[in-house]
């Protein structure tokens, strides 16, 4: 196994982001349409948390009625915002720290994702939890 290899190798580049300003149903439907389980959530360049699918459910407390799926998700968005629900303080990695690095924080900590910035802490990427497996997985 590489000891130095950057995390930037195995992340993922095609973001999908949300702005604190933007509604829970549309944060549900990003994560359905894109089958992805954490967002980033921005203002402008700079990282302010991130909004997980299970965040999203711990508030939704009807998503197995899928009659009542409308009525849902007009009463969710009237009652909480992404910024009362999302993740704060999220630690960022850099594209150029290594995957072992990652390993430990994500080993250590509650996160199963990290947002990767660049050297101006513009988000590059993001790092799961199953990215790092798949990766421990190829080497084996």
């Amino acid at each position: 196994m590489k000891q130095r290899t950057p995390v930037s190798k195995i992340m993922s580049t095609n973001l999908v982001t949300l702005n604190n300003t933007d509604d829970l149903t549309s944060a549900e439907e990003l994560f359905k349409l894109h089958e992805i389980r954490h967002i980033p959530v921005v203002s402008g360049n700079d990282v302010i948390g991130m909004l997980s699918h299970t965040d999203l459910m711990r508030v939704s407390y009807a998503e197995n009625v899928e009659e009542y799926e409308t009525e849902v998700g007009v009463v969710l968005n009237s009652i909480f915002t992404i910024d009362q629900v999302m993740a704060k303080n999220v630690e960022c990695v850099k594209e150029t720290d290594t995957i072992k690095e990652v390993a430990q924080i994500l080993a250590t900590r509650e996160f199963h994702a990290l947002p990767v910035t660049d050297t101006n802490d513009k988000l590059v990427g993001i790092v799961t939890s199953t990215d790092l497996i798949q990766y421990l997985l190829e080497q084996y």
